[in-house]
């Protein structure tokens, strides 16, 4: 399988019927909301997340109903927090549509995320499900954790690479080590298991992020230059930290000095672009990745040899070699 329809392709029906299960979930009384909610369903992306729990229980036994519950929850908490990123971020655009806050302004935008987390909180009490609300609630911690330390550096530029690595193991790990997780939570009680196919995610979802640092640098077909989308947030990511840790104290204020004052100097964010690129940060950090991409297919051998996990293994390999 070399493509996300080709994994897709042996749970077709599986994924039928979360489609289902999740549409039932969101849908509202209140016309407004229920209209926010059709919308959101016609904007969906990839959706890896649920994919990843159906084969976590494919891998360790049958897939359920619980295994529908636990991937609806998954998936009610991921578009929640990208409801809500977008507000932060003052996004317009997701996926190349209208954001909701594009359509609706921040403040219904804002009670339409709330809306979802409170459904995916229904959604386990009703269901009798207190370990599936144990494991989301904490990637739900993590991730606001996550975000929060990365605004509080983001102030000061002041990211050292354990700091970095500890936000992206928070804000974007924690919700694919759940996504493993909570698929083997719907079909088996052992919770060794568990808490190791939790790492398995974590693992991965670190890997994705750092996929998603390099991209960054990458020309678009736009402009047939790297985005540095990145820099221009002020986000500071494991190529520019290589590039900082590596400079003396001179070049490291310049350096802060750049990302602090644009966009008003497009010209040196570009020549900084170019320095991270000749600096060995691009490989220093594929090589991260590929460590990270490794220790979790080596842990993820650990469980049973079956289709199941063929396909995680394959889903793993899909995240770090993704174009976009």
């Amino acid at each position: 399988m070399s493509d996300l329809n080709a994994i897709k392709k042996p749970i077709a029906a599986e994924i039928k019927a979360y489609h289902k299960v999740f549409r039932s979930t969101i849908r509202s009384k209140v016309p407004l909301l229920d209209i926010i909610m059709k919308y959101i369903m016609k904007t969906k992306g990839k959706e890896i997340r649920p994919i990843i729990v159906l084969y976590s229980a494919r891998m360790m036994g049958e897939i359920s109903e619980e295994t529908y519950y636990a991937a609806t929850l998954i998936e009610l908490l991921h578009t929640a927090t990208l409801v809500h990123d977008d507000v932060v971020d003052d996004s317009n655009r997701r996926r190349g549509l209208f954001s909701v806050n594009a359509l609706w302004k921040n403040k219904i935008a804002v009670l339409a995320g709330d809306y979802l987390l409170a459904k995916g909180l229904l959604l386990a009490v009703e269901t009798h499900n207190p370990h599936l609300l144990e494991f989301v609630s904490k990637a739900t911690r993590d991730m606001s954790e996550g975000e929060l330390l990365q605004i509080e550096k983001a102030r000061k530029l002041d990211i050292s690479e354990n700091v970095y690595f500890e936000i992206i193991k928070k804000k974007t790990a924690s919700l694919l080590a759940s996504c493993f997780a909570t698929g083997a939570l719907s079909t088996i009680n052992d919770r060794e298991a568990i808490e190791k196919l939790w790492k398995v995610g974590e693992l991965t979802g670190i890997a994705f992020q750092i996929m998603d640092d390099l991209l960054d640098y990458k020309k678009t077909s736009v402009t047939g230059k790297p985005s540095g989308i990145d820099i221009k947030e002020k986000k500071i990511t494991l190529p520019l930290i290589y590039l900082l840790e590596q400079s003396d104290t001179k070049n490291r204020r310049r350096i802060v000095r750049t990302i602090k004052r644009q966009p008003a100097e497009p010209q040196k964010i570009e020549a900084l672009i170019r320095e991270v690129q000749s600096s060995g940060g691009m490989e220093y950090a594929r090589k991260k990745m590929l460590e990270y991409k490794n220790k979790a297919i080596e842990l993820l051998h650990d469980f049973p040899d079956n289709e199941g996990r063929r396909v995680l293994e394959e889903i793993i390999e899909f995240t770090i070699s993704r174009t976009k």
